[in-house]
């Protein structure tokens, strides 16, 4: 909100308050009340207990509970509450809310009261002695009359009239509480109010004139009161129109205003508010997505007790999770076996060092005794294995030049593992299975459990045992008589995923029916290399183009030294290339069995030959 129009709503809000501050001042400080909206009218010569002194008769003081009960205080601590209040023929209607009235009249002295009985011709004030008595006295019913109520802790009390002949009465069990002139009709039939008057010369003389009583301004010691003109009916109900009128513009100003200030703040604020909730919504799933520690307690709720199964493997199953509602994952349970302890290290060692968009996220992970799991980012496309092996016509439907951005951004991920981390990462399983698709079919390198750290400065590492999967594992893996195993082992292991991805199968398929074929990545050499037309899943002149660039960048990635093979820089800048720049490969079958190709081998390596480092754990 702009600093101008803060001050503008500031100067409103200060001269709205100081408005009713002086209406509200304006207002008579002696004005009716009432204690509830059903309750009798207070004015002179009642005054509420809270209002100043000229506002009511000394006497006449009036106070209202919690629950907005009308009470009237009398000497004494008497509190009786307010009925009603006759103004013109001065009488007040009191009652005892706890149905007692003998109870709270029994030491009740009206002398120190501006205030008397209202007697009736046929209901006449009388003096009555209690008694608490031990049993009942039902001989003497029409002596005795029982009090409705219990103020004392035991036995009843009775009433009898003091001028009575006490002589006359057993009193035996019976001893006298005290004596209280009342009304004749409460003590008889247990009536639970009567009328208070008060003297005519306190307002009377007002009232029937029609005038407004209130104080004299004196400074004698026995107050006086007075009679003043009340305002003209037509002049008050003047003044309640104009008020009502002024009320009115005021209030439909207010909306106005609130109505455009809500316009202005929320169309100035709009992008702020959008941004801030981007913001909010950011760090919300970044906290989510930041790897973090979980126990097994916490993994099985957020997979609602492995409910949803998603694959299994020889390391564990994979179960769809829910961090949150916009946060889905995919979590690992690895088995509980001994080999465990190692790639589990592996994978959260490497890929907490990994951020890159064609590299699965890592999310969190469990190490809870025995129990083992991983957390990633949830990819609904699953694997790009799925879409290349399948036999149905129907999941081939990625079509060549989505395969081709699929090829690019697993070249882009594997060149960030080995040049743009601290420490170069070698995957060393690089195979269909672990490359996922996310929402639009991007690929995310995935499974770093056989993964190696070493220096960058360094391009090789030695090894005490082969890694990887049949068919992927670069020769000189599985002996050092083909050179050093290096960041170009993961170079042959891509290269031999492109060729599949271009052959739409495995590159040992023994089911074909041309033994010929069985072999892929050396028959389609053999067809390139002789010019001939590579007969693989085209359905546009434009796809062809796409599928012989793929081949002969596959076919260079597997090299049989590594010395031959291309840097992944190099091989993104192949892929990202058009064809006409790409050559062919020499034959990189030529030393491990017959051809019918010459062997083509250039006079200057691609690359300088490689030192051998230990592997860094």
């Amino acid at each position: 909100m702009s600093s101008f129009l803060k001050m503008v709503l500031s100067l409103f809000f200060f001269l709205l308050m100081r408005l009713f501050a002086e209406i509200g001042a304006s207002q008579d400080v002696c004005k009716v009340s009432r204690c509830s909206h059903h309750g009798p009218a207070i004015r002179f010569p009642f005054r509420l207990k809270d209002q100043p002194h000229h506002c009511g008769y000394p006497g006449f003081e009036i106070s209202c509970t919690e629950n907005k009960q009308t009470i009237l205080e009398l000497p004494y601590s008497a509190k009786l509450s307010v009925k009603k209040i006759n103004y013109k023929s001065q009488e007040i209607v009191v009652y005892d809310s706890d149905f007692c009235l003998q109870r709270q009249l029994h030491n009740l002295t009206l002398s120190a009261s501006p205030f008397d009985f209202k007697l009736h011709s046929y209901y006449t004030l009388e003096d009555f002695t209690f008694f608490n008595c031990s049993s009942s006295k039902t001989e003497y019913k029409n002596l005795f009359w029982p009090i409705p109520c219990s103020f004392l802790p035991s036995n009843p009390v009775l009433a009898v009239r003091s001028n009575m002949d006490l002589d006359q009465l057993d009193l035996s069990s019976c001893h006298k509480i005290y004596n209280v002139s009342l009304l004749y009709d409460i003590v008889e039939f247990g009536k639970n109010h009567f009328s208070f008057t008060w003297s005519e010369s306190i307002c009377g003389e007002c009232e029937r004139q029609g005038k407004k009583c209130r104080l004299k301004s004196n400074t004698s010691k026995e107050p006086e009161t007075e009679c003043v003109e009340k305002p003209a009916k037509e002049l008050k109900e003047k003044i309640d129109s104009q008020f009502h009128s002024f009320c009115l513009i005021l209030g439909f100003f207010l909306l106005v205003f609130v109505v455009i200030t809500l316009y202005y703040v929320y169309n100035s604020n709009k992008l702020d508010g959008e941004n801030t909730r981007k913001i909010e919504k950011f760090l919300e799933d970044y906290r989510a997505l930041n790897p973090s520690r979980y126990s097994y307690v916490d993994i099985k709720k957020i997979t609602n007790h492995f409910k949803d199964k998603l694959g299994q493997g020889g390391y564990g199953s994979v179960y769809k999770g829910k961090l949150s509602n916009e946060v889905l994952v995919a979590v690992k349970m690895l088995n509980d076996s001994k080999g465990n302890g190692e790639e589990f290290i592996n994978e959260v060692g490497t890929m907490s060092r990994i951020h890159h968009v064609n590299v699965v996220r890592l999310v969190g992970f469990c190490a809870d005794g025995v129990k083992r799991a991983l957390i990633y980012e949830f990819l609904p496309n699953e694997s790009l294995e799925k879409f290349i092996f399948s036999t149905s016509i129907k999941n081939h439907s990625l079509g060549w030049e989505k395969l081709q951005d699929i090829a690019v951004g697993i070249a882009k991920g594997i060149e960030y593992l080995h040049q743009g981390c601290e420490q170069r990462i070698l995957h060393f399983d690089i195979k269909p299975h672990n490359i996922l698709l996310d929402q639009n079919f991007n690929p995310k390198i995935s499974d770093f459990g056989l993964a190696k750290l070493c220096s960058k400065e360094q391009s090789a590492i030695s090894m005490t045992a082969a890694r990887g999967t049949m068919g992927y594992i670069a020769p000189e893996v599985i002996s050092r008589n083909f050179g050093n195993v290096s960041y170009k082992s993961d170079v042959y292991s891509f290269g031999m995923l492109l060729l599949e991805m271009v052959g739409g199968r495995k590159n040992i398929d023994v089911t074909v029916e041309n033994t010929s074929q069985v072999y892929f990545p050396e028959w389609v050499y053999t067809q390139l290399d002789q010019r001939e037309e590579v007969h693989i899943r085209i359905e546009e002149e434009g796809d062809t183009k796409i599928a012989k660039k793929l081949t002969i960048v596959g076919l260079w990635c597997i090299q049989w030294y590594p010395i031959d093979r291309p840097s992944m820089k190099v091989v993104v800048q192949m892929l990202e290339g058009t064809r006409d720049n790409l050559t062919m490969p020499p034959n990189p079958f030529a030393s491990i069995g017959p051809t019918r190709t010459n062997i083509k081998r250039p006079k200057k390596s691609l690359q300088q030959e490689l030192t051998v480092v230990p592997e860094l754990d």
